[in-house]
């Protein structure tokens, strides 16, 4: 269809604020957005719908249009709803870069312009997706959340007759219409399609997995012939949605081939709404990862979690313990790619919690980036610990508190396989997990801690690895290739428990474990140098070992103490 069509339709209410000599441009989709920058998810030939909630100021105007002028959409329509009048930097931005613009009254809802452009460009490929986007209208016009994907998608099964599911990069099911994927098929599905995209095929993707056929489309693709987009696709790649239909599109005609891609523009709506959402989430966790790395006051970082709690912690109630992992995707020298993004995308998905309240797959998860790292505040409620912690109480290394939360080997296990297949042979994911913490005051070493853990991984081979807190103490780290900085962990984790407790309580733990090595273990000689009763030594050789977690009747303990003590 062309502009000229919505201007002619008296049902829209459209005013052309600008752009009269190019309303013969071709629309071959449309998308509704509030995002700054919406780039990643535009193609050409898009009608854009906006609220104007990106607009803080006159200056967003113009990078915003420029933005969508490079994508090449075919216009912009603004809605009067928020700011009434259309704001006139808005105009003049659309004028400068030659992109028609049109003002939506309040009357009109989004998804009245959404279902005209939908059925006029589908109408023309494919009669019977008029019947779907339809009835997808009215279960949009029900409520907020429109229905989501799983009503596109049941949709199919009952017109088409057709299973479907939308699945993330890692073949986690989004949604379903009947019966759900299992999930090592999902998993084998992200998989090829990711080996696919990367590869450079044509979709929609054949695979077959488990004697089925599937056929594999991109959730990002507007339609048939449409011009790729001016990115490398590795700064996608990783993050972008897939439906799996089960059926051979290679013998499907033209226009249920279009009728697919129209499919996956409905899908790409809702998806649009979720990452708008998680904006929030990323925001309140980029406040506090900088006061955290600028090393201010615990004080200060506490009062901006309760400030974030009913964002970041949505029925959690008392605050929690937390644990913060660290990401990085590194895709070689040669490349210009912003990783940082990238890893925070990957790492919301990698995160997931299914047992989560809220529909939103990263309610309780908190991610942001900084540089080439993605960074992520994960609460764990107390509750799930399987007790509360005394802030004044010693540590129990070997509670159920230090074993709670995420462990690194566990947290890649189901997604190894997919992300290799879309890391392929230039690319490389790196992830660090800290133990939990129960205070803002330990913040900024657990955000150290999984920097280093994660380093530690970077010295493995393989595309995907990671590394836990518990990894930072060992004689392991020894080796050669581990970082100098990652060496001091080792000895600060190993040590700095004791060497608090002695100052504390003025005990002499750290002489005695010196003295315990030095006499070989031997509790008579030991307690003859420290002139001591061998029970008060028994004493306090438990209290390191509960301190540290270690056994100092076990030779590779007794080995890590010795090397830390002499690199101290």
């Amino acid at each position: 269809m062309r502009l000229r069509a919505l201007l002619e339709t008296d049902a829209l209410g459209l005013r052309l604020l600008g752009g009269e000599d190019e309303l013969d441009r071709g629309v071959r989709g449309v998308m509704t957005t509030d995002l700054r920058d919406p780039s990643r998810y535009l193609s050409g030939g898009e009608l854009v719908l906006t609220g104007l909630a990106w607009r803080r100021s006159p200056e967003d105007s113009e990078p915003f249009v420029r933005i969508l002028a490079g994508a090449q959409v075919a216009g912009l329509a603004a809605g009067e709803a928020e700011l009434g009048d259309i704001p006139d930097d808005l105009v003049e931005a659309c004028l400068r870069h030659r992109l028609p613009l049109f003002a939506v009254n309040e009357s009109v809802a989004f998804a009245t312009i959404t279902e005209y452009v939908v059925r006029q460009v589908s109408g023309e490929r494919a009669g019977d997706l008029a019947a779907v986007v339809d009835r997808h209208r009215r279960l949009m016009t029900s409520g907020p959340a429109g229905g989501g994907p799983d009503a596109v998608l049941d949709l199919l099964g009952s017109d088409l007759d057709l299973r479907a599911w939308v699945l993330s990069p890692t073949g986690r099911q989004i949604a379903s219409a009947g019966d759900a994927l299992a999930s090592e098929v999902g998993a084998a599905l992200a998989g090829e399609h990711l080996a696919a995209v990367r590869t450079g095929r044509r979709a929609p993707h054949r695979a077959v997995v488990g004697g089925v056929t599937y056929s594999l489309f991109p959730i990002r693709n507007t339609g048939r012939g449409a011009a790729p987009a001016a990115r490398d696709v590795r700064e996608t790649v990783l993050s972008d949605w897939l439906l799996a239909v089960e059926a051979d599109a290679g013998d499907w005609p033209a226009a249920r081939l279009d009728l697919l891609q129209g499919v996956t523009q409905l899908i790409a709506v809702e998806r649009d709404r979720r990452d708008a959402a998680r904006t929030v989430r990323r925001r309140l966790a980029q406040e506090v990862l900088e006061l955290v790395q600028a090393g201010a006051a615990p004080a200060e970082i506490a009062a901006r979690l309760r400030v974030a709690a009913p964002v970041l912690l949505p029925g959690l109630g008392a605050a929690p313990h937390w644990q913060v992992v660290v990401a990085r995707v590194d895709w070689g020298a040669d490349t210009a790619i912003e990783s940082g993004p990238v890893a925070q995308s990957l790492l919301e998905e990698i995160l997931f919690e299914p047992s989560a309240a809220g529909a939103d797959s990263a309610d309780r998860i908190a991610v942001a980036h900084t540089g080439d790292e993605a960074i992520a505040l994960v609460p764990l409620p107390a509750a799930g610990l399987g007790r509360t912690v005394d802030a004044d109480a010693e540590p129990d290394p070997g509670s159920a508190a230090s074993e709670a939360g995420l462990h690194a080997d566990e947290l890649l296990e189901s997604v190894r396989a997919p992300l290799s297949a879309g890391l392929a042979d230039d690319g490389r994911l790196t992830l660090g997990v800290s133990a939990a913490v129960h205070s803002a005051e330990g913040l900024r070493g657990a955000l150290e801690e999984a920097r280093h853990a994660r380093r530690v991984a970077a010295a493995r081979a393989g595309r995907v690895c990671a590394a836990g807190h518990h990894e930072l103490a060992s004689h392991v780290l020894l080796l050669p290739f581990v970082p100098d900085d990652v060496r001091r962990a080792f000895t600060a984790r190993l040590l700095d428990p004791l060497r608090d407790y002695d100052r504390r309580h003025r005990a002499e733990l750290i002489p005695t474990l010196e003295a315990f090595l030095d006499c070989d273990g031997s509790w008579t000689r030991c307690a003859s140098r420290l002139h001591l009763h061998v029970n008060t030594l028994r004493y306090r050789v438990g209290r390191i070992e509960q301190l540290t977690g270690r056994d100092l009747s076990r030779l590779e303990d007794k080995l890590d103490f010795f090397l830390a003590l002499r690199m101290s």
